[in-house]
Formats: structure tokens, C-alpha cells, sequence
């Protein structure tokens, strides 16, 4: 390979970086980049909680949107919507449910046999 071949391949890659930066700046401008908002007076409406992988084709997705959460089982075969809930996690759940819950029952315990009267 001589210089005038060298010099070539550098051209043309250089091109090809180009090309690239200006098709993604294009993107952006557009809109089709990402799911981001422009502006700080506006806060992200969307996140993703937690992801939990339960098998090689299946996982667990917690969303938060807005005031609620999203529980969604992911697979090949689609996706489903397990739970919706307001959002607040394991204290407000906990404590709608002491709120609710009746009072338990007590244990009560027979008393004990004599020793000399065996169960037959």
C-alpha cells in the first residue's frame, strides 16, 4: 500500500464519522432520539421501578407512571399487565392493610391429659 491509499481510507472514514454525527443530530432535531423531554420545568413522567428476570424468556417489570404503578410480566409469547396500584410502595400497603384487618384470633390450647391416660 502506498501513501495516496492511506490517505484515501482516512478520508473515507472520516466521511462515514461525519455522516453519522449529522444523521443523529438530525434525529434529535426531529424528535425520533430517545424518549426525553427538552426543558427543566418538566419532570420525567415515566421510570422503571425494578426489573426482575424470572426465567431466560420471561421478567418482571415495575413502572411508575405519574401516581401509579405498573406491574408487567414480559415474555416472547407478549406482555401483560399483572397489577395496577397507586403508587406508594410496601409502607402505605402495609399500613391500608393494619387499618383494615381485624383484630387476630387468640390461641387457645387444650388442656393437657393426665399422664396416666394415654390416646389409644
Amino acid at each position: 500500500m502506498d501513501l495516496d491509499q492511506y490517505i484515501r481510507f482516512l478520508m473515507a472514514l472520516f466521511f462515514v464519522v461525519a455522516l453519522i454525527m449529522v444523521v443523529a443530530w438530525v434525529m434529535r432535531r426531529v424528535g425520533m432520539a430517545g424518549g426525553t423531554v427538552r426543558g427543566r420545568a418538566r419532570q420525567r413522567r415515566l421510570s422503571v421501578v425494578e426489573a426482575l428476570p424470572i426465567d431466560a424468556k420471561r421478567r418482571l417489570i415495575l413502572i411508575r407512571r405519574d401516581d401509579r404503578e405498573h406491574l408487567i410480566l414480559l415474555s416472547a409469547n407478549g406482555d401483560l399487565l399483572v397489577d395496577s396500584a397507586p403508587a406508594g410502595g410496601f409502607d402505605s400497603a402495609l399500613a391500608k392493610s393494619a387499618d383494615t384487618k381485624a383484630p387476630a384470633p387468640s390461641l387457645t390450647i387444650p388442656p393437657a391429659a393426665s399422664a396416666g391416660s394415654r390416646p389409644q
